[in-house]
């Protein structure tokens, strides 16, 4: 089946968007654990056992808010998602609109409130990071393929796009573009880091929704001033 689905790539050459946790306002992660001084120096020391120094920590820093390209791949931080079980390999997710991003995102983001807090009627809020990010590599392309294989959009289903992504990765290919599940946007899942590089910020964003009176999720990309409802 694979060989009649994977006749068309793609010499990608462009900015993907990918959306990323943050906070909009540093903190201190370590202010309820002493006193500051010395306590705090040795916090941060020991998070940070384990971890190459970077010059550049937005790309390869797995622990700072600007986690754009590094974070996927690290073995620590495999999990199951559509192009991967989980277990061998990871996976970084981009899209070629901003709006994708945010479809996809607030999908898994609403679905994590529900089971976290299920009937609570308050506004509960997330912040994001929206970063630009250079994708240079021959992709396989899948979009349209989903009129002749629905499963590569099965909302729930992940076993055959499960079994695509570990054929490509196998075969050592670089990713995929596909269409998304959530909207009308384009994905890109790539399995190899050396095809990502120019780490950009775009945007802020604050994701707000009550999951007790389930009305439409509220976006700002200015604080204070609402600028998208996802129904």
């Amino acid at each position: 089946m694979f060989p009649e689905l994977l006749t068309t790539i793609t010499d990608f050459r462009g900015d993907l968007y990918r959306n990323i946790k943050t906070a909009r306002e540093s903190i201190d992660c370590y202010d309820d654990l002493g006193d500051g001084g010395l306590d705090t120096e040795i916090a941060v020391a020991a998070e940070m056992v384990g971890h190459t120094p970077s010059h550049a920590p937005m790309v390869t820093r797995p622990f700072d808010y600007g986690v754009a390209i590094a974070y996927p791949f690290i073995p620590d931080n495999w999990q199951e998602t559509r192009f991967s079980d989980g277990r061998l390999y990871g996976v970084w997710y981009g899209s070629t609109e901003m709006e994708t991003t945010i479809f996809e995102t607030v999908y898994h983001w609403r679905r994590f409130v529900e089971d976290s807090f299920a009937g609570e009627d308050i506004d509960i809020s997330a912040d994001r990071r929206v970063v630009l990010i250079l994708c240079q590599g021959v992709l396989i392309n899948l979009v349209g393929k989903e009129a002749d294989y629905p499963a590569l959009l099965d909302p729930m289903d992940y076993a055959f796009t499960q079994a695509i992504g570990r054929y490509l990765h196998d075969q050592g290919q670089n990713g995929l573009l596909v269409t998304s599940t959530r909207c009308d946007g384009i994905n890109a899942a790539i399995f190899t880091e050396r095809v990502l590089s120019n780490t950009r910020d775009f945007c802020y964003l604050t994701y707000f929704w009550n999951p007790a009176r389930r009305e439409p999720l509220r976006i700002e990309r200015e604080p204070g001033t609402p600028w998208l409802d996802i129904p």
